[in-house]
């Protein structure tokens, strides 16, 4: 089983990751046909490859049997350009799937995991060209969920106020072989959270609060530093609040034993708002589970009931409900199911999401939902409701936020797109509007591998492209110059794009660009270096993996975009500590300034130890000690030096020491996503 330990898992966050191909290569490529099972066998080292032809935008799904292996899955084109990466369940099925953009031969890669040994079988079951058909583009895109023995999902899609197209597909509950129906229950996680901003809307219709309201007008046992923050904050992640999964998570905690008094407790032990508010926005669970419980406050009723009497009755949502705990019988629901070790698991629900999620509702309610966004019912809201909650948020220093209250605001092309999807532990949902056409849809699995939104947005280019611009050809990174020759790029130019940059998303992430000699490197915060080649003046693709990156005009280049797997994710240049303002060299630490940060660590916040020790490696024992942080429940996690004092512990986690003005390490800050700054003071 695959012994791999984190400090905290990324909860509904954004995780953007370059991932560098296999390395050595072993014996010759296998030819790889549809339907065909081909049986191997790794040792330590190994990499097995087989070969397939696609032509131009086809579709790929295929699975890899683990029998006594636990391997790693790449796919590469016949420039060695990498497509995708997967490394999921130590055992049993390890899926792969992608978009073959452009005709060729490609190779998938099978390589051990670390230094395991053993038998499997591949076998590529789905691989044909994206049809334009938006039906049967459906039931590719659901291939993998329509499978007898695994889970499933549905997609419903609507346009003037008449159903186009709604199908299920797979199973919604697997021990009693149960198939997934239109009107199955699914928990849509954080899809719920329009929901929760609606009824907080309808609180206020009514005189009961306002958006101006302060946190401490309803919680007055809260710390005074929450006297500045709003309920308007709360609905637009610009509170300063700590995200309460992720805080709970550094403490080893399992996120699906928490209750709604632990969101309380988080605010009541955080010691400072994490930025001002307004100023910042921060995606975060810990706000809608208060506003939720604003509502039950002003109202006098469990938000449950809330709901049912004010929201799903009056739109004949009969298969919608709120579940308030992970016990709570859902009627008729789908079970949420992630791979792992010997098939599918079911996990259950995360614990104190309501408000934040805690939502089933089925395909044809999430219609009826969307129909009365798009043309409000007087029975349930008004049309000014709707038009605050699809207004976007402007932060302090006047840059927009890309949300509203509970939705977020952008456009496809051209054509204005108003969403949120939603992902508890297992379970995946999307909901997507087009206000200008009267338009939406929804879709949602039972199984973690769904990507909802890939699959939503797919559809809806399918659906409502007549609307929409035309495709750009090159729309995921521009910058290209089908003119410009990379052999023509003056090195000496890349010196106004070196030096570190800030992941807006993920702070705590830095992506790192250099030149060594003729060559260029980035470098992502706890992750190996890769080398990348100019596509464009401003634009340089990486060699190993399918992601570019366009910087910003100006010298020092103030910003990039990195665009990877269909995801545009800006970055912010960040000056590190150094001589004049100079970036600082990469930190190579030696282990007698390793053994500096040796030693324990607690968290009165969390009421958490962390005990940080120098270890060799088993498998080296001759090779340089590492740092390595320990924890009851989390065991332990290797960390990795990134700037001075600070190492990544993996999985968007950082870990930063302080220092007195001696110089003598006296604290550690643990970052984790949208948690950030929890101080562990030193003890021993």
């Amino acid at each position: 089983m695959k012994a791999r330990r984190c400090i905290a898992p990324l909860v509904g966050a954004l995780a953007v990751t370059l991932l560098a191909a296999p390395g050595a290569l072993h014996a010759q490529a296998v030819p790889l046909e549809p339907g065909q099972v081909r049986s191997g066998s790794l040792s330590t080292g190994d990499t097995l490859r087989y070969t397939f032809e696609a032509g131009d935008d086809f579709l790929l799904y295929g699975e890899v049997n683990q029998i006594s292996v636990d391997v790693v899955v790449s796919i590469v084109n016949a420039d060695g350009q990498q497509l995708g990466n997967w490394d999921g369940p130590g055992r049993g099925p390890e899926a792969f799937s992608t978009t073959i953009r452009e005709s060729g031969e490609y190779t998938i890669r099978v390589a051990p995991f670390e230094d395991e040994e053993g038998d499997f079988e591949i076998q590529i079951y789905q691989l044909e060209a994206r049809s334009d058909d938006p039906e049967t583009l459906a039931d590719q895109l659901m291939f993998a969920y329509s499978r007898p023995d695994g889970p499933g999902g549905a997609v419903r899609v609507w346009r003037d106020g008449r159903t186009v197209f709604s199908r299920a597909y797979g199973l919604a509950d697997l021990t009693h072989g149960i198939p997934f129906d239109t009107r199955t229950p699914t928990n849509i996680g954080s899809t719920s959270k329009q929901f929760t901003a609606f009824a907080v809307l309808l609180e206020q219709e009514r005189g009961n609060l306002s958006l101006d309201d302060h946190l401490r007008d309803h919680f007055p046992e809260f710390p005074e530093f929450t006297e500045g923050v709003t309920i308007r904050n709360l609905l637009t992640h610009t509170s300063g609040l700590r995200e309460f999964l992720n805080l709970y998570a550094i403490s080893g905690l399992d996120t699906r034993s928490l209750n709604r008094d632990d969101v309380l407790r988080a605010v009541e032990r955080q010691p400072a708002l994490q930025n001002e508010p307004g100023g910042e926005f921060n995606y975060n669970n810990t706000a809608f589970s208060l506003a939720a419980q604003i509502v039950e406050k002003t109202s006098g009723q469990d938000f449950d009931d809330y709901m049912r009497e004010n929201v799903f009755e009056p739109l004949g949502m009969n298969d919608s409900y709120v579940r308030m705990t992970p016990s709570t019988i859902i009627p008729g629901k789908s079970e949420g199911y992630t791979p792992g070790g010997d098939g599918w698991t079911a996990p259950g629900d995360l614990g104190g999401a309501v408000g934040a999620g805690g939502i089933y509702a089925s395909v044809e309610d999430l219609e009826r939902w969307g129909q009365n966004l798009l043309s409000p019912s007087p029975r349930v809201g008004t049309a000014a409701m709707v038009e605050a909650m699809m207004t976007e948020f402007v932060l302090n220093d006047g840059e927009g936020s890309g949300y509203g209250f509970g939705l977020f605001i952008d456009e496809q092309r051209g054509l204005e797109r108003v969403h949120h999807g939603g992902a508890d532990v297992s379970h995946r949902s999307m909901l997507v509007l087009y206000p200008e056409i009267n338009a939406g849809l929804t879709a949602q699995s039972n199984a973690s591998s769904f990507n909802s939104g890939g699959t939503a947005f797919d559809l809806a280019a399918a659906h409502f492209g007549d609307a929409m611009e035309p495709e750009e050809p090159d729309a995921e990174a521009p910058g290209t110059d089908e003119a410009f020759d990379p052999e023509t790029y003056d090195l000496d130019d890349f010196e106004r794009f070196e030096g570190s940059y800030s992941l807006d998303p993920q702070p705590q992430m830095v992506a790192r660009f250099w030149r060594d000699g003729e060559t260029l490197h980035v470098q992502l915060t706890g992750q190996p270096a890769l080398e990348i080649r100019p596509t464009g003046p401003a634009r340089f693709d990486l060699v190993s993996v399918a992601a570019s990156i366009v910087f910003e005009e100006g010298d020092p280049a103030p910003g990039l975009t990195l665009y990877q797997s269909g995801q545009e994710v800006h970055a912010t240049r960040v000056e590190a500590e150094g001589a004049e303002g100079e970036e600082a060299p990469t930190w190579e630490p030696t282990p007698e300034e390793l053994e500096a940060f040796t030693g324990r660590y607690y968290s009165a916040e969390i009421e958490t130890f962390y005990t940080v020790t120098l270890e060799r490696p088993e498998d080296d024992p001759e090779g340089d000690p590492r740092l390595v942080v320990s924890q009851l429940r989390l065991g332990e996690i290797t960390l990795r030096p990134a700037e001075r004092d600070t190492f990544s512990g993996g999985n968007g986690v950082t870990l930063e020491f302080e220092r007195d003005r001696h110089g003598a390490v006296i604290a550690v800050y643990a970052d984790a996503t949208r948690t950030r700054d929890v101080r562990f003071a030193r003890v021993r």
